[in-house]
Formats: C-alpha cells, structure tokens, sequence
C-alpha cells in the first residue's frame, strides 16, 4: 500500500491519488495528516504538500486539489521527456510538475466548465481543449505520468513488487439506423420513394424496392456479420441502439416493430446491449427514464451502459441523470472529427461532479477513436496507420483502446470501403481474446 503524507485530505485529492494509483498502477493507497503515522510506515510512500518533511519522495503540491469550484487557472504547458506537462513544481519536486494536479484538470474535464465556443450542437469541440492547442491531444499523458511515477517509485523501494495490466480493446458498435430501408412504415416508406423520384435518385429507388421484396439484404443491416465476428473473440463488444421516438434529430426504425426488437434481442445473445440515449432524452431524464424501462424490457436485464447521441455531453447535468437512473457506465467521452485523448486517459475513470465536489459512481469509458474521424485520411494505408499508431500509443502504457465503429460502416458504401478490416485490425491487435 502506498500511504500518502498531505496538509489536507480532500476529495479530490482521494479521486485522482485512486486514479493514478489504484486504477492505472494498481496500487491500493491511503492518507494522512499525521507525521509520526508517516514515519512509521514500512512500505511504499510519498508526501504531497509544499516541503519535503525529509528525504522521502516528495511531489510539491499546486493548490488545485485544495480549492473548491471553478477558478480561473492558469496554465503554462512545457515539454517534459517525450511528452508535455503543466502546473510546474520546484526544485526538490522528485517530478517537474504536480501530476496529480493536472491529472485532476484534464479528468475531471475542468475546461469543459469554463466558457467556451460550442459547435451546432451545442458539444465542446476538440479545437477548444488545452490538449489540442497545446499538441499532446493524442497522448493519454494522465497514463504516461503515472507510469513515470511508478518508475520514481521503483527506484525507492526496489523490493516491492509492482502488479502489472495488459493491454485490452473496446469495441463499440453504435446503431443510429438499424436498418436504411426496412422498418420505417407506410407513411415514411412511401415518402422516401416519393423523393428518390422526384430527386432522379433511381439506383436508391431501385435498391429500395429489392429491399422491400427481400430480394437484396438492407445497406445497415450488418448485424450477422457483427455477430459472427463476435463469435471470434472471448471479450464482448458493446451495441448501442436508439430506441427513442422520431424526431428532426432522430430517425431509427420504430420501436414497436417486433421485427426490430428481435434484432436487439438477437445482438444480446452475443453482444452486451446498451441504449444510445436520443437527442431529446440527452436534457429531460423522463424520456430517459422511458429509454432505459424499454431497453430492459427487451433484453430482459437491467441496463448497465448509455451513449448519447450525437456524442453530446452537458457537463454536469448529462451524467447526473444517468447516475439518478443508476446507469453505471458511459461510453460517449470523446471527439466526433478528431483521434486522441479527450480526458488525457486511455484507463476508464469515475465521473467527478466539480459542482457538488465528489466522486460519482459512473465510470466513463473514453474513446480514442470514431469511425468518423478516420475519413479525413483519405487512403486505407493512411487510415490503417492513424489506428496503429493509436493502438502502439495505448498499449506503452496497457490501456484500454476504446473505438466506436457504427454498424452502416461495415455496409457497401463506397466511402466506408476497407472498414470491415480496420474493425478486424482492432479486434486482433490482442491476441488474449481471439478464440482458436
């Protein structure tokens, strides 16, 4: 156990020592504000305050994890190593900078409070983000830092045996649109083919009709090839669906269809099933909470995991509706047209609630990477690199690589060419969980 000596035993102090400790090295760790508790201990420890109380290792503390509510910091980010670093320490510091401060910044998603410019949706963009700004955006530096902790440790204590994490993968599966053509109804079947006439659109006419006749399978419905892959990995992928009503920023098949609720059965007897909350069920948790008792009505357990649409956050009231509903995970932490780190983390972290000051019990899972963003390389040999250098980035420190791939890019379309095999790409970057 690593017993940590401060002034002041904060909450956020705990959450970020728990973090940085516990989750990404796996060391269990305590507190106190006695010295002679201090001295006695005969195992791993550090002292996090503004002087060394001898020679012990020693990280100089910024206030941060001190205050209370937003305040206006300031921050100057430096190269350190191979990597970038702020909130800088003095001299007898053992690290240049209070990794615990600015791991609690960028995890608790700080600048996300602070006023900023939004996009159409009203979502915090990657282009306003300290990260992206200061070119460390693609490095989960929280996970880097505590690695160069765990070294300044090793060196200490030799004799302590540190435990090790392997590398893993995520996949999410995000469904938007089950199907392109089947399970719309009359009225909106009608509508489409309507619009293919009028627009001259006759291959989308014609491709419209085999669908409708079950002579040609729907462009979306990729869901036997999805499940099929799964059959060739011990750890699961997570399917979202939209379950939610029609509306101008929502438009999934019908709910009450019974040939779409036998799909998201179907996908649950391989897949984990989470719901992918609806644009309007993002801001009122009664449309939620209607989400989530129809989600458990079809598969038959209780819901454990959520992802918005749009990948829209609220910071904080988005997450404190799921936690009211008692949802425990989140999948949606991330950036639409950018890879990379958005909460400097590839290891899946609790929510803190800067308002209330606490730690929550819902752990958000970042991802690294959206089959959106991959467009912008144009060649598949650009796309497969942008994936590999992710995974290389992620696997030096053995986080998790969490990729959000939606179920129409595994179709036929031109554009989304080649995205079966980046998908296989991430699947077989770890050998652990590939079935013989």
């Amino acid at each position: 156990m690593l017993l940590v000596y401060t002034h002041k035993i904060t909450p956020r102090l705990r959450y970020t020592f728990k973090h940085i400790c516990t989750r990404i090295l796996g060391i269990p760790v305590s507190f106190t504000t006695t010295i002679e508790e201090f001295i006695a201990h005969d195992s791993l420890k550090m002292s996090y305050t503004k002087q060394p109380l001898s020679n012990e290792i020693f990280i100089r503390n910024h206030e941060l994890l001190f205050e209370q509510g937003l305040s206006d910091v300031e921050i100057n980010v430096t190269p350190w190593n191979a990597t970038k670093c702020f909130f800088p320490t003095g001299e007898k510091s053992a690290l240049p900078f209070d990794i615990f401060a600015a791991s609690f910044y960028l995890l608790s998603r700080y600048e996300e409070y602070l006023p900023h410019v939004k996009d159409d949706f009203g979502r915090f963009t990657a282009t306003e983000s300290l990260a992206f700004k200061e070119d460390f955006l693609k490095q989960p530096v929280v996970d880097i830092w505590a690695y160069e902790l765990k070294f300044i440790l090793q060196q200490k204590f030799e004799s302590f045996i540190f435990p090790k994490r392997s590398y893993s993968v995520q996949p999410v599966i995000d469904v938007p649109m089950a199907y392109y053509f089947k399970g719309k109804g009359l009225m909106r079947t009608f509508g489409g083919a309507i619009q293919d006439v009028f627009r001259l659109k006759l291959k989308n006419f014609y491709d419209r009709t085999m669908v409708l006749f079950g002579f040609k399978r729907d462009p979306y419905d990729t869901f036997k090839w999805i499940t099929n892959k799964q059959k060739q990995f011990n750890f699961k992928f997570i399917v979202f669906f939209l379950i939610g009503d029609f509306s101008t920023y929502d438009k999934n098949n019908n709910i009450n269809k019974s040939e779409f609720v036998s799909l998201i059965k179907s996908v649950a007897d391989y897949c984990k099933v989470g719901l992918k909350v609806s644009y309007y069920g993002l801001d009122d948790i009664g449309i939620l909470k209607k989400e989530k008792k129809k989600m458990e009505s079809i598969t038959n357990y209780e819901l454990e995991s959520s992802r918005n649409s749009y990948s829209k956050i609220n910071l904080p009231m988005s997450y404190r509706n799921l936690i009211e509903l008692e949802i425990k995970n989140d999948y949606t932490m991330g950036y639409l047209n950018y890879t990379g780190f958005r909460a400097g983390t590839c290891t899946p972290f609790l929510f803190y609630d800067l308002d209330y000051e606490t730690q929550t019990p819902l752990l958000i899972h970042a991802f690294q990477c959206i089959d959106n963003a991959l467009l912008k390389h144009h060649s598949q040999l650009d796309k497969k690199q942008e994936l590999q250098r992710l995974m290389y980035t992620v696997k030096q420190v053995n986080g998790t690589f969490s990729i959000v791939f939606h179920n129409y890019c595994f179709g036929n379309e031109t554009k989304w060419k080649g995205f079966r095999k980046l998908f296989t790409q991430v699947l077989e970057s770890t050998d652990e969980g590939k079935r013989n």
